[in-house]
């Protein structure tokens, strides 16, 4: 096609094999995209397009990637808010024409559906780093790396020192978004026998964890760091196992009350509301 078609926030490119996405730098645009920069997707990682009416006089030209195609979608499994989600383009509603021509030339390329065996997107390259609430999280492109910060992490984290997992005995990567409470990034082991396994502590209290708080692990940080080392997991052939539900175990007093002197610190600042205050507080004593 070899056309080019220019939203809000992003520009798209329409070549033969693929769609080349271009996101725009700005205070208006979402810091996800402007941590992307740009993505190629390939036509056959495509399997629908739609176009839909969008806000304040605007249309929303989407693809539907396949599952399994793109490693920052598996990795953010349905969490992202529909104005981070990278393959939305809005466009003023005068240009509906445009774009429903440019959807049904699409459509007529697709020729693939259904889940993937493979990544055919390409993800985020390392290094790449982010800061967490309890530690720094680091990725090489070999191995993730947690260094612990003795303000935030639990004694556990503590006690069992900085950590290093190389890729090749990971399984795969739990992420959790930060924009809600108790959000973490989780590394998977490798080849684990789930029906064996022992019970999966608290993030706050893993080793193989770091959470998030408000200001701590941002979208546009901490998720395409996940899909990065999810990529690099999927390249070296492993599954992750599936997680099984086990009971919590009970959480150390100091640990809640350390949570709760920085909650406290949030609310003062204005950055959590008195409602999510007193609900997170009660949610907190009530694990004690």
């Amino acid at each position: 096609m070899g056309d080019v078609l220019a939203g809000f926030h992003a520009t798209w490119e329409f070549e033969s094999d693929s769609v080349l996405i271009r996101y725009e730098r700005g205070i208006r645009t979402p810091k996800l995209f402007q941590a992307l920069g740009e993505r190629r997707v390939p036509l056959e990682a495509i399997e629908g397009v739609t176009l839909t009416p969008g806000k304040r006089g605007s249309v929303v030209l989407r693809v539907e990637p396949r599952a399994g195609a793109d490693p920052l979608m598996e990795a953010a499994a349905g969490q992202l808010k529909e104005g981070c989600d990278p393959y939305r383009l809005v466009l003023p509603a005068e240009r509906e024409t445009l774009a429903e021509y440019y959807a049904d030339e699409l459509r007529a390329l697709l020729t693939e559906s259904g889940r993937t065996e493979r990544f055919l997107v390409a993800p985020p390259e390392a290094p790449l780093h982010f800061k967490a609430y309890d530690g720094k999280a680091s990725f090489d492109g070999e191995a993730v790396s947690f260094r612990w910060f003795w303000t935030g992490a639990s004694s556990a984290k503590w006690k069992a020192g900085d950590q290093r997992f190389p890729v090749a005995g990971l399984g795969g990567v739990e992420w959790r978004s930060p924009e809600v409470f108790d959000g973490y990034l989780r590394l998977l082991p490798r080849d684990a026998e789930t029906s064996t396994a022992p019970a999966v502590p608290q993030a706050d209290q893993d080793p193989a964890a770091v959470v998030f708080g408000l200001g701590y692990g941002p979208v546009h940080e901490s998720l395409p760091f996940a899909a990065a080392v999810a990529a690099a997991v999927r390249e070296r052939g492993a599954v992750a196992p599936v997680p099984v539900p086990v009971p919590a175990p009970r959480r150390d007093p100091a640990d809640i009350a350390e949570r709760i002197r920085h909650l406290g610190e949030l609310h003062q600042q204005g950055l959590v509301t008195d409602e999510e205050f007193s609900s997170k507080k009660a949610q907190l004593l009530a694990e004690l």
